[in-house]
This record gives structure tokens, sequence and C-alpha cells, in this order.
């Protein structure tokens, strides 16, 4: 087992054993490498079902979920076409980027 993985893995069973069940950890596997495009919104304000979260972990803001499409360099070294989603506030940034789906 690599130290990180060793790492991480004691962080979630401490989390675990002191009921902090609302901390999210993702492990981000891709690099965006080229500019995202047709952005759209999905979802603002209170039709955000992660809001208070949001709000808890970033701070307050106007909460934007967005989606675009990018070409992305996964850890393998491969480039790919994907569907990117996100959550954005103005004076905060792109938080909590994901891969939804691979379109190529």
């Amino acid at each position: 087992m690599l130290k990180c993985e060793y790492i991480f893995d004691l962080l979630l069973k401490l989390l675990h054993d002191n009921n902090f069940y609302s901390v999210d950890f993702k492990i981000v596997n891709f690099e965006i490498i080229s500019k995202i495009s047709q952005v759209e919104i999905i979802a603002v304000g209170h039709s955000i079902r992660d809001l208070p979260r949001l709000t808890k972990t970033y701070g307050s803001g106007r909460w934007r979920k967005l989606k675009g499409i990018a070409t992305i360099r996964l850890a393998n070294g491969s480039t790919r076409l994907a569907e990117l989603h996100w959550y954005e506030a103005h004076g905060i940034g792109k938080q909590e980027i994901k891969r939804k789906c691979y379109l190529d």
C-alpha cells in the first residue's frame, strides 16, 4: 500500500469513528487540458440539492451548478472528450469538478 493511500485510509477511519459523515473526499484522476466549452447552467440557488453543504464548506455566495465539455487527460495518460459538472459562485470560483461521461 502506498504511503498516501495508508494516510487516506487512516483519515477515513478517524472521520468514521468520530461520526463526521458530512465530509466528502474525492480523488480527482484527471486534468483539464482544454477550455471548457458549451457551458450550461443546470441549477441556481435553492434548486441545488447540495446548497447547505456548499455554503458550509466554501462560504456563502450565489451558487450555480454548471456543465460543459472539455478535453481531459486521465491518470493513465490518455486524452478523452468528456462532459464535466461543477459548482461555482462569484468570488469563490469552480469547485468539485466531476467527470460525468465520455463523449468520444
